[in-house]
């Protein structure tokens, strides 16, 4: 990934707080990123607590509405 700064996250709880970070950074409102994704605000309030089950899908949208990626590494 050039000219990207990766967070490593190898749990719910990890994801949640960098995706909490993020919105923060981006001064976005739990509701406004709800909104700018097309999600629940539940959805976001879960997610950033580090809920275990959430969907894919969603997650993703999440993600693509703060400007960021999904990447794996290591499964060669």
């Amino acid at each position: 990934m050039i000219g990207t700064t990766a967070t490593p996250t190898n749990s719910p709880q990890a994801l949640g707080a960098a995706v909490l970070a993020a919105r923060r950074k981006l001064g976005l409102t739990q509701p406004q990123l709800a909104l700018a994704a097309g999600v629940g605000v539940r959805f976001i309030v879960e997610l950033e607590a580090g809920k275990a089950t959430v969907r894919l899908e969603t997650l993703l949208k999440v993600l693509h509405a703060l400007g960021g990626t999904l990447a794996v590494e290591g499964l060669a």
